[in-house]
């Protein structure tokens, strides 16, 4: 394949990737270009970093290939000297620049210009900061736990792992008490589980969940998020004899009948946040219930107990479930307790003002530390310090 068209599967990868529909054949594809040289990360972080200028949410939110392609072949019109019309290539582009809230840019832009290099920013330590892996730590019956990690293998009775992964075979228990195992995803980390009735749950850095090895037969299945973030993608309940599945944290129950949504509880934040992707589910904080419908949020204050119920951008909020962080008009506070979580870094604000600035920016979670502060300092900070495990924020 020539260099041309190498481009425009590119384009048409990180399109598909940041607008969350790339498939995992696909998404190798994508990694084995990033892996083949440092001049194509460069270039990858180049379209990421074109896109951080978008302030207009209505603009940021459309992600139709079509419409990008139309935007741009309007554009091009008073500008068609600088390229020739190659249609794929525009419209994957568009595609990818519309997901970023660009609007519209030249492929000379994205793959010919050279990268700018910026003011290195002090790094004290110079032992590198990674992003993070598909790590956590099993928790058995009997207390006992087990280090998940690539590399790493277990297998015992009805579960085994490949270290990136935990799967719990198909087995239905009889009336007596739950055997309930943990699974604690640290800082730095996320994981998968698949729980024995074929529910699969996604883990967010800094999370656990605890779950019985086997279901109760005929009762209802019931997990509980101890803390953090999950996603669930219910097994439904016509497949188990009818028998509901619950969630439960320190202030809510959501039950469901089979159905996709994500719960953010973090200890460190006075809110709980669920978000139904499809399905219903019913949350109940304790003195009263509501249902949701698809899109919709469910925002409890946990110091007051009250709630509220609203619209939101789905694909933003479960955007970390596929390697993407997704930040629209979010407080640098806010982000910054999404980075520590992910590199496992604590952030200190030397100025802070700064913690209410908000940012605009779609972010692949592969990216260095590094890279994504270089971002952010284009459009929301002076400079940055990094010390050992200590992020300064100028």
């Amino acid at each position: 394949m020539d260099q041309e068209n190498i481009y425009i599967e590119i384009s048409k990868l990180i399109a598909l990737k940041l607008n969350g529909d790339l498939e995992s054949h696909a998404e190798k594809q994508l990694n084995d270009w990033l892996e083949e040289s440092e001049e194509n990360r460069q270039i990858y972080s180049r379209i990421i970093s074109e896109g951080w200028y978008q302030s207009n949410l209505a603009e940021y939110e459309k992600f139709e290939i079509e419409e990008g392609w139309d935007r741009v072949r309007s554009k091009v019109k008073t500008k068609n000297k600088l390229i020739p019309l190659w249609s794929n290539v525009w419209k994957y582009a568009a595609a990818a620049i519309i997901v970023l809230g660009l609007g519209f840019v030249f492929k000379d832009r994205l793959f010919n210009a050279s990268i700018d290099q910026d003011v290195i920013p002090v790094i004290v330590d110079t032992k590198p900061i990674e992003p993070g892996t598909d790590k956590a730590t099993l928790t058995l019956e009997d207390g006992s736990k087990v280090a998940l990690e690539k590399g790493n293998t277990f297998k015992a009775n009805n579960v085994n792992s490949n270290g990136e992964k935990i799967v719990y075979e198909a087995s239905k228990q009889k009336k007596k008490a739950p055997v309930y195992n943990y699974l604690t995803v640290p800082r730095g980390g996320q994981f998968f589980i698949e729980l024995s009735d074929g529910t699969q749950v996604w883990l967010n850095s800094e999370s656990e969940l605890k779950y019985p090895k086997a279901f109760v037969e005929g009762e209802t299945r019931e997990v509980e998020l101890v803390y953090g973030e999950a996603y669930f993608d219910v097994s439904p309940s016509t497949k188990h004899n009818g028998a509901k599945f619950r969630v439960v944290n320190r202030s809510q129950e959501i039950e469901v009948l089979g159905t996709e949504f994500n719960v953010k509880a973090y200890k460190d934040e006075t809110n709980i946040y669920t978000t139904l992707v499809e399905g219903k589910v019913v949350v109940d904080n304790g003195t009263s219930k509501q249902s949701l419908t698809p899109s919709e949020q469910y925002n409890l204050n946990i110091e007051t107990n009250s709630f509220t119920v609203a619209k939101v951008n789905v694909k933003k909020e479960v955007s970390w479930k596929e390697g993407i962080f997704s930040f629209i008009d979010m407080p640098l506070k806010d982000i910054m307790k999404v980075i520590s979580r992910w590199y496992d870094v604590d952030v200190v604000f030397e100025n802070k003002n700064l913690e209410s600035v908000e940012f605009v920016g779609v972010l692949d979670k592969k990216q260095s530390i590094e890279d994504i502060l270089s971002i952010i300092k284009s459009t929301s900070i002076n400079d940055y310090v990094i010390d050992n495990k200590t992020l300064i924020l100028k």
